[in-house]
């Protein structure tokens, strides 16, 4: 009971980032470290987080139903903000040097995300401002994402579509907000 209430409750605004940052102090700061990292921008990783978890600290896939009302088994083993499996998160906390990572600390599960975003860069070629793809390959994973697994899935495309007006409408926002988030500092405005 106690360790539950250490947990973060999500942002009570998620469609607007301006409130997000306002509300949890702390987040603007580690979004804008992640985009310093890996220069992914800060819209595009909060896009694809808002899709993943919409911001819950300890977000899961939702468990199967056996006979259409037991619980039976997850899907994956998807955990956290970025809803970063554990393989993929194993892969990060080597590749970024980020050992003490945790999936359900919003300064790590950013960051995963911007370093994701900077594999499919790499790997794929995909531009770090288009969301539409990087969400693709974040969805697909870099491989099935280059082998086209994402072609024949419609509802995966809409998907992709939905994180991307997100991350525009994100981006607008941020555009009015970003410089008194930048002012605030991190002690009594210092």
């Amino acid at each position: 009971m106690l360790l539950a209430g250490c947990t973060t409750s999500p942002p009570t605004n998620v469609e607007n980032i301006c409130a997000i940052f306002e509300e949890k102090r702390g987040w603007y700061d580690d979004a804008a470290d992640a985009r310093d990292n890996w220069g992914s921008p800060i819209p595009v990783a909060m896009a694809i987080m808002h899709q993943e978890s919409r911001f819950v600290a300890k977000a899961r896939p939702p468990r199967k139903k056996i006979f259409g009302f037991i619980p039976g088994p997850r899907p994956s083993d998807a955990y956290g903000y970025s809803q970063a499996k554990k393989s993929t998160w194993k892969e990060y906390k080597r590749g970024a040097g980020n050992y003490g990572a945790d999936r359900d600390d919003f300064a790590d599960a950013i960051d995963f995300i911007g370093w994701y975003n900077h594999r499919s860069n790499r790997r794929n070629g995909i531009s770090k401002q288009d969301t539409y793809r990087l969400y693709l390959a974040y969805h697909e994973g870099n491989g099935g994402y280059s082998r086209g697994s994402y072609r024949n899935k419609d509802w995966l495309k809409q998907v992709a579509r939905k994180v991307e007006r997100r991350a525009g409408s994100y981006r607008q926002q941020l555009h009015g907000c970003e410089a008194s988030l930048k002012k605030r500092g991190w002690f009594f405005g210092w």
